[in-house]
């Protein structure tokens, strides 16, 4: 307060009565000055790579709430080459707080000039914070059905939106990033993986160190299996279910990998126990039903009862530790920061195939010298 007890908006308003100026042009100065102090807000804002604020564009179309639909049409017509994205007009207050949003199809098509944008745009807002990462906001785009997603920081300041053409590309590269990943291909996903053209020197360092676990990993299983070599030769019948009990845990592993990476990519929240638990209930489930059908059938084929119940027991014990391979795997790649989907390679089936293979042998000698 200054001079008697009048403001500074006050003493502005006595300067402009003073002057004669006109209302109607005051009007349009403070609301470019407004726009322009959003803008500036939207300026400071820290750049963070893979994030909304990455991919947002600040040239948008801004209004406050009191500015009428026929003053929108006007700003529009002669503002809408310098847009970056006319989706839709972002409301937002003096501060640069976000308030609302209309989009330009309701504006357009049946909305008369004089009608307060105040009074019909929606407040039930869909927005994303700077750091969101960039597949959480195609996620909120598709879920609610928008074509661009709003930034606001965390006081509410409107700093720009995702656009839909942004929007469709980052959702193309993390579908083709999820494809190789889940080749086992663990480098960085570049330009280089997205066009047919790569070269062969780039095809060979992206694949041949995954190929290389994978042979490393066949090795040890092919020395597991030669120590259970007596074993085979008095049942020979027990290698004819290897490559049924390695399928069926790799298959019931894989599920739950491609579930739970899925589930972490929409759900940075998701609660790892919770799911863990449940994931460990399905797989008993599962477990349960493919052992008594694998033995069952195998009765049925073979007509051994001690056979039957090595093949159904280890497919339950072999369903239930792959599951928990699958599920704990992802969750250690994201605690050493490495992209989750990772772990769907060849390293997490390596592992799943030697537990497996492990389980059945052992389950094999300890039940067959029981019953024997």
């Amino acid at each position: 307060m200054i001079g008697g007890g009048l403001d500074k908006r006050k003493i502005s308003q006595l300067m402009i009565n003073s002057l004669d100026i006109p209302v109607n042009y005051i009007s349009d100065v403070e609301h470019i000055l407004s726009m322009h102090k959003a803008s500036k807000l939207s300026d400071r804002a820290v750049y963070l790579s893979g994030t909304a604020q990455d991919k947002m564009i600040t040239t948008i179309p801004r209004a406050l709430p009191g500015d009428t639909i026929g003053h929108i049409k006007s700003v529009l017509s002669a503002e809408a080459c310098q847009l970056g994205n006319i989706d839709y007009i972002y409301v937002v207050n003096e501060e640069g707080i976000l308030k609302g949003v209309l989009s330009i199809k309701e504006i357009l098509s049946y909305l008369p000039d004089d009608v307060i944008l105040g009074e019909v745009m929606k407040q039930q807002l869909v927005v994303a914070n700077p750091s969101m990462d960039q597949e959480r906001v195609v996620y909120l785009a598709l879920s609610h059905g928008i074509k661009s997603v709003p930034v606001v920081d965390d006081n509410g300041i409107f700093m720009g939106v995702v656009p839909y053409d942004n929007i469709l590309r980052i959702f193309n590269h993390e579908v083709q990033s999820d494809v190789f990943n889940f080749g086992g291909i663990f480098h960085k996903m570049g330009e280089e993986y997205t066009t047919i053209t790569s070269s062969t020197g780039v095809m060979i360092r992206s694949r041949l160190p995954w190929l290389i676990v994978g042979v490393l990993g066949g090795t040890m299983a092919a020395g597991l299996i030669g120590n259970f070599e007596k074993l085979l030769s008095d049942y020979i019948v027990l290698a004819f279910f290897i490559p049924v009990m390695v399928y069926m845990s790799d298959a019931a592993g894989t599920q739950s990998e491609a579930l739970l990476i899925r589930g972490m990519a929409l759900d940075p929240k998701l609660s790892m126990k919770s799911y863990f638990l449940r994931e460990v209930k399905v797989a008993t489930v599962i477990g349960l039903v493919s052992g008594s059908l694998s033995g069952l059938t195998s009765l049925i084929g073979w007509t051994q009862p001690i056979l039957s119940l090595v093949i159904g027991f280890s497919m339950f014990v072999s369903i239930i530790a792959s599951v928990a391979i699958a599920t704990i795997a992802p969750l250690l790649f994201k605690k050493l920061d490495f992209d989750p989907a990772v772990a769907t390679g060849p390293l997490a089936t390596i592992v799943s195939d030697i537990a497996t293979l492990t389980i059945y042998f052992t389950s094999a000698m300890v039940l067959i010298g029981i019953f024997t």
